[in-house]
C-alpha cells in the first residue's frame, strides 16, 4: 500500500516544477546562446533599446532559475518514491481507527463481554 500523501505532494510538485519551466523559462534561454556565439549579452525591456551588460550576470541567473526548478522536480520525485514506498496507511494503531468497521468491532466486543 502506498502513502498517499507523498504521492499527492510529489505529483503537486513535479507538475509546479514543469509548469514554472514552461510560463518562465523562454526568458532565460538566450543567455547561453548569447555567451557562446556572440561573447556580448543584452537586457531586453518593452521600453527602451536593448543594453548592454555583463553575461555573467545572465548565465547566473539562468542558472537560479533552472536549479530552483530542478529543486521542485527532485523534491516531487523523491516524494513520489517515498509515497511508493512508504507504509504509513498500514501504521494505524486500532484505538486510531475510526468508519463502519471500527464501530462493528466496538459492538461484538461489548456482546462478548455479557
Amino acid at each position: 500500500m502506498s502513502d498517499m500523501r507523498f504521492t499527492i505532494i510529489g505529483i503537486v510538485l513535479v507538475f509546479t516544477g514543469f509548469l514554472i519551466l514552461g510560463v518562465f523559462g523562454h526568458e532565460y534561454q538566450a543567455a547561453t546562446f548569447e555567451s557562446n556565439e556572440f561573447g556580448t549579452c543584452y537586457e531586453y525591456s518593452d521600453d527602451s533599446p536593448p543594453s548592454k551588460i555583463n553575461c555573467s550576470f545572465k548565465i547566473f541567473d539562468q542558472t537560479v532559475f533552472f536549479g530552483i526548478v530542478m529543486g521542485f522536480i527532485g523534491a516531487g520525485i523523491i516524494s513520489l518514491v517515498k509515497g511508493v514506498k512508504g507504509d504509513w496507511d498500514n501504521k494505524v494503531k486500532p484505538e486510531d481507527m475510526t468508519g463502519p468497521s471500527r464501530n462493528q468491532n466496538e459492538n461484538t466486543d461489548e456482546s462478548k463481554k455479557d
